[in-house]
Order: C-alpha cells, then structure tokens, then sequence
C-alpha cells in the first residue's frame, strides 16, 4: 500500500492542438513499508502522465524515481497501487481534496 505525502499537479500545455482533451503531470512523493520491494530509505516519488478526453480518461503513463538520486526504477506499480494512485488523480482533478 502506498501513501502520498505531497503532490504537484500541472497542466501541459498543448500549443498546436495536437493532442486530444488535457494532459496532466502529477508528481506523487510516495511513501512504502519497508518490507516491500520498492522501498528506498532515499525516498520515491511517481511521475503521473493523467489524460482527459471525450473519449478516455485516465493514467497514460507513469514512472517511479528515487527521490535523492533522481534515478528512474524499473518497477511496476501493483494493480491496487495503481488503482489508489488513479483514484488520488481523480479527485484532485474534481476538486476535492484527496483522502490519504
């Protein structure tokens, strides 16, 4: 289970109208047990690439990085982690404040 301590959320500006509906980037600081594989004592955070479109809405693309190095981790988010991460994106695009 992860547990997001801090967060950023910013528009990507899309100047020529090539993407369809808005992009996202959320930076998520993320917190792990110890005991869980993607633990770092150096700290992690989530690169979120969030879309929103008539069509599809929802996580595009993430990345894991080790907060001190800046160094990105080949993990892959387990399904409810990601599940939690895309709800947490969801609310903060409605508004509402996140429940962590």
């Amino acid at each position: 289970m992860l547990n997001i301590s801090a967060y950023s959320k910013e528009l990507i500006r899309d100047p020529f109208g090539i993407l369809e509906g808005e992009r996202y980037e959320f930076i998520l600081d993320i917190e792990v047990p110890e005991d869980d594989e993607l633990y770092s004592e150096n700290g992690l955070y989530l690169k979120v690439l969030y879309g929103v479109s008539e069509t599809k809405t929802g996580i595009i693309k993430y990345e894991i990085y080790e907060r001190s190095s800046e160094q990105y981790l080949e993990f892959e988010l387990e399904e409810d982690e990601l599940k939690e991460v895309e709800n947490f994106c969801v609310e903060l695009l409605n508004g509402t404040t996140p429940q962590k």
